[in-house]
């Protein structure tokens, strides 16, 4: 048997394990990957809902969207790497149902598989508004078929609504502003991402919206939907008024998807719950968004949206799958780019009334700066605005405090 990097001596090696991937996109194939990295020889089955090969996802509301891309870029790896990974990848049939005590899987088109360990990718499904479906000219924005989609109706619309003040909300409307359309959010919020950035820099990127000429309608929550003939016309507020669009993308968060597993016995609320080595049931763990696990650090139940933790959560569910016992204790982690802005968070924002914000570098004045957040005394996170390496560097800050004890702030879940 060969020896695999990672683990201690006395750690049980299951390198002959069939594993089955339950989603082929970002975190099911860096789970594959991972795998075979840590010497798994046995049979790896990918099943995915959508007919593409695995892609990136944060190209499709900025590179995509603008048209700087072409869809096959987005591909995370090329047909050759991943024939080499030596698995098969079903696509185009998505998992209907889970016997968690014999990890048997069944897939719409009436497959059954089954395998030594499942993992479950399935990621997150956007939400929708009331009345959504029967208006043509209202999307969401998920896949890659979605981006091409908005940008299609971008390409002959005037009028633009975004629907949604977080981070993707944002993004789309930064894109599409460079495109020419007349852009409007809306959302509950008082700033875009305030929920993300806290008050202050939640501010700073409303303020640099509207220097670029979105006009951002907040605080404010949506009644319905209008329209002719089948076709969108607008966006009523709750207050009455009348937002005329030629287009509206909703943005208003995703739910994982996780109700094909209504009738397999796991536990499911926010996502697949799991312990703190990402295992739902004995031979069943989870990656990705889908994913809702307990950080032993944070003391608490966490679930993450993003690309970064979607490979980081697959290296340790490969390696435990193989026979470690790893918890899995990341710094929470996101980005997001909008026009020349890149701002980054390692940890947590507080939204306590006791939340503190000090500029460690930089001057927000200039446009590069980076925060440190504390709440009751503790760091909880530092952010970073067009400053990366700086805000690299801080987040051992945030991991102290993490490696210190359950943090004093509550982290979104």
């Amino acid at each position: 048997m060969r020896a695999t990097a990672g683990r201690t001596p006395h750690t049980t090696v299951r390198e002959a394990t069939d594993v089955l991937v339950i989603g082929a996109s970002a975190a099911g194939l860096s789970t594959v990957e991972a795998l075979r990295r840590h010497g798994c020889t046995g049979t790896v089955t990918v099943i995915g809902a959508e007919t593409h090969q695995p892609y990136d996802r944060p190209p499709l509301s900025k590179q995509v969207l603008a048209g700087s891309w072409l869809p096959e870029r987005t591909q995370l790896r090329s047909a050759d790497v991943l024939s080499a990974l030596d698995a098969e990848f079903v696509l185009g049939d998505p998992a209907v149902g889970l016997n968690a005590t014999n990890r048997e899987v069944r897939t719409a088109s009436g497959r059954t598989l089954r395998a030594d360990a499942v993992v479950v990718a399935t990621g997150t499904r956007p939400r929708t508004l009331p009345g959504q479906a029967g208006l043509s000219g209202v999307h969401v924005l998920r896949t890659l078929d979605d981006a091409l989609a908005i940008r299609a109706g971008l390409l002959g619309a005037a009028r633009l609504v975004v629907v949604g003040d977080g981070v993707l909300g944002a993004e789309i409307a930064a894109t599409a502003r460079t495109m020419g359309p007349d852009v409007t959010v809306v959302g509950p919020q008082h700033a875009l991402m305030a929920n993300q950035l806290g008050h202050g820099v939640g501010e700073l990127l409303t303020e640099l919206h509207i220097r670029r000429g979105v006009r951002p309608r907040l605080g404010a929550g949506v009644r319905e939907l209008t329209g002719s003939a089948g076709t969108v016309t607008g966006v009523r507020l709750d207050d009455g008024e009348l937002l005329p669009a030629d287009l509206v993308v909703v943005a208003i968060g995703a739910e994982p998807v996780t109700g094909w597993l209504h009738d397999s016995g796991l536990r499911v609320d926010n996502g697949l719950v799991c312990d703190s080595r990402c295992r739902a049931a004995e031979g069943v763990y989870a990656v990705g968004d889908v994913a809702r696990w307990h950080h032993e650090q944070l003391g608490e139940p966490l679930r993450l949206e993003n690309r970064t933790n979607a490979s980081e959560q697959a290296m340790t569910v490969a390696a435990n799958i193989l026979g470690a016992d790893r918890a899995y204790t990341p710094v929470p982690y996101f980005w997001t780019d909008q026009y020349d802005t890149k701002i980054q968070v390692h940890g947590v924002v507080p939204a306590g009334a006791d939340a503190e914000m000090t500029v460690v570098d930089g001057d927000p004045a200039t446009g590069r700066f980076v925060a440190r957040y504390r709440s009751a005394g503790a760091v909880t996170g530092v952010l970073g605005w067009n400053m990366p390496k700086q805000t690299r560097l801080r987040r051992k800050d945030v991991a102290d405090a993490l490696a210190a004890g359950p943090a004093r702030t509550t982290a979104p879940h």
